[in-house]
């Protein structure tokens, strides 16, 4: 059907052309501001690449302990610590510095940084026990440790919430009546004789 290709005005125009149906209000306005045309997509998603993402990667070889303390925070608007590295060493680069000395300066700016943020830590921490307050939270803690104390409620749930241990009862009742029942099964496979060769079934 040639009167469907096309975008909306064509196939319209070729509609009225075709007296299939009448003029409608909108065309004329529509012809005098078209709509825009899109190119079409030839089904391939383009992956998108910033320019830092390179200095990002070498970062992350560099420092693979980062993933684990640096972690990217959804929720938050601070960007991680291997995208500032790698802004930096950009900026250095604009700056005329060459690679090697930009990532070096931007490394040195990490450690220095992250040695500060641990000794400020140290320094809060003794200062709580002085005055015989809760400490601070780590600026880097163990995901271990994160991840156990997000489980620690539903950990504790399983022991003290009603509804759960119904459901473990429940459980158990019906693994013992299947172990029941194989039991049942083998006693009777192991008392049940073959046949004799001389009976007909």
């Amino acid at each position: 059907m040639s009167y469907m290709r096309g975008d909306l005005l064509t196939r319209m125009r070729k509609l009225v052309k075709g007296l299939a149906c009448p003029t409608p209000i909108w065309l004329k306005a529509m012809e005098e501001a078209p709509p825009v045309v899109f190119p079409r997509v030839d089904g391939k998603i383009k992956k998108i690449e910033m320019p830092e993402d390179v200095y990002v990667k070498r970062f992350f070889k560099k420092h693979p302990d980062s993933l684990y303390h640096d972690a990217v925070r959804f929720n938050g608007f601070d960007p991680p610590p291997a995208r500032l590295f790698a802004w930096r060493v950009l900026d250095l680069k604009e700056q005329g510095v060459n690679e090697e000395e930009a990532m070096a300066v931007a490394d040195m700016e990490y450690m220095a940084e992250k040695k500060a943020k641990k000794k400020a830590y140290s320094e809060l921490k003794k200062i709580a026990r002085l005055q015989g307050k809760k400490a601070p939270p780590n600026p880097y803690p163990s995901p271990v440790k994160e991840i156990q104390k997000e489980e620690k409620k539903y950990v504790k749930d399983r022991f003290f919430n009603p509804k759960i241990l119904e459901i473990v009862a429940k459980m158990k009742a019906e693994r013992a009546a299947e172990l029941q029942e194989r039991m049942g099964n083998n006693y009777n496979n192991a008392t049940r004789q073959p046949p004799r060769r001389d009976q007909p079934w």
